[in-house]
Formats: structure tokens, C-alpha cells, sequence
């Protein structure tokens, strides 16, 4: 397992409210993990919210002596969710602070994704492929049939969530499971990228990029040249 991450504000955030993890090596019993976080709340709380959410997961799993990914990986999301609640009930200008998450650990050759929000997971063969499920009020339309999904991506209310850590309620992650093989990579991103560069675009970058680093670099260049309008977050992991 070879990976690169890094995280940009962009070119129209004053701050970033972006946080990620990156992995190679063992994290309490999972033997790797990767994680992208996209804060949300005012100056100081999305920045806070995404950063805290990260350290309380590692800190769970470090803990932890569950063997199953899913199984982990949900009891660390939930847990998670919960104290970025309770940290919000503290201090009144983290009230109604939140994140998006996504999540990954690569065993045997498969590979765990937990998700929550809109922060996605994609796979990168000859081909890319969305495995996350956006939660989202666009996807929502989309998925109903009420929205053309090529519309979606200029949606006026393409940044309302509808599932994030840290709401009152409790925040069930969805997962999924895939096989992988050898030359693969994986691609974990927050929609600072995803909104701004199409999945062709990505494909493209990712399997022209013999060198991870100069991938991620790539990506992040691309988004920041068609406008940069959020923070953005890349983790490039190669099977």
C-alpha cells in the first residue's frame, strides 16, 4: 500500500475547513486508513468540527479491540458524531457545527468505505467509478427521478446535506464493500474537487500519473484552475 494526501483551501475560502488522515501502517487492529473530513459551520467551527471528528475516530479505533472493519468503522462514526455534538452544546459559536466523512481501510485486498455527507470515495482502474453515495438534497432529486443528474452539478442547492456528524440525531454512516487487485487506486476526495472537475477529468489525471504525489498535485491544480470555489482534499492510495 503506497498513498498521498494533501489538503488546499482553494482560491475562494478564506480558511480550510478540511481535514484528512492518511495511514499506511497499522491503526489499532486495522492494518491502514485513510480519512477525508469537510468541516461545516462558521469561521472557526467547520475547521474545528472536521480536525475534531478525525482525531476522535483514530482515537476510538486506536483504542479499539473490534476486528471487523464495518463493524469498527461504525461504532467510531457514531461515537464520533456524538462528542461533536456534545462539543457544540458547549460553546455557543460551535452551535449547529457539523462534518462530512469518509473513510476507508484496505484488508486482504478488500475494501471497507464508510461515508457520511457528500466527501466521496471513487476506484480508478481503465476506468472510474463512484462507490459513496452523496447525501445530499440534490442526490436526493436525482435519485427520485425529480433532477437530471447532469443538472445536478450546478444545482443551486448542491451544498445542502442531508446527513452529516454532529447533528442531534443519530449519524448512521452507509457502507460498502469491493474487491480490489493489484495496480488499483483509490480516491478519496471532498467535493472541492468532485464539484469542480468531472469524474473523466479525475480518471484521466489519476491513470496518466505514474508518480501518486504529482496525481494529487494534478487534481488539486485542476480544481483551483477552473475556479477554486471550495477547500480541497485528495488521498490517492495505490493497491
Amino acid at each position: 500500500m503506497i498513498s498521498i494526501g494533501r489538503t488546499d483551501k482553494g482560491r475562494k475560502r478564506s480558511n480550510n475547513q478540511d481535514s484528512i488522515f492518511v495511514s499506511d501502517t497499522p491503526v489499532g487492529p486495522l492494518p491502514n486508513l485513510y480519512i477525508v473530513a469537510d468541516g461545516m459551520g462558521g469561521h472557526a467551527a467547520g475547521d474545528f468540527a472536521s480536525r475534531y471528528a478525525i482525531s476522535v475516530v483514530i482515537d476510538f479505533i486506536r483504542k479499539s479491540t473490534i476486528r471487523s472493519p464495518i463493524s469498527l468503522l461504525k461504532r467510531a462514526f457514531v461515537y464520533a458524531s456524538n462528542e461533536l455534538y456534545k462539543e457544540a452544546e458547549k460553546d455557543k459559536d460551535k452551535l449547529g457545527m457539523g462534518t462530512t466523512m469518509v473513510a476507508a481501510v484496505v484488508v486482504n485486498k478488500t475494501l471497507y468505505v464508510a461515508n457520511i455527507g457528500d466527501s466521496r470515495l471513487y476506484t480508478v482502474d481503465d476506468n472510474i467509478k463512484q462507490i459513496t453515495m452523496d447525501h445530499s438534497l440534490v442526490e436526493e432529486l436525482i435519485r427520485s427521478g425529480q433532477l437530471d443528474r447532469n443538472k445536478g452539478r450546478n444545482h443551486p442547492e448542491k451544498n445542502i446535506i442531508t446527513r452529516a456528524m454532529g447533528s442531534r440525531e443519530e449519524a448512521m454512516p452507509d457502507f460498502f464493500e469491493v474487491d480490489m487487485k493489484a495496480g488499483d487506486r483509490i480516491l478519496l476526495c471532498s467535493d472541492g474537487l468532485s464539484n469542480m472537475v468531472e469524474d473523466d477529468e479525475i480518471r484521466d489525471i489519476v491513470q496518466d500519473s505514474t508518480d501518486l504525489d504529482d496525481a494529487v498535485s494534478s487534481l488539486i491544480n485542476k480544481a483551483n484552475y477552473y475556479g477554486g470555489n471550495d477547500n480541497i482534499s485528495v488521498i490517492i492510495v495505490s493497491i
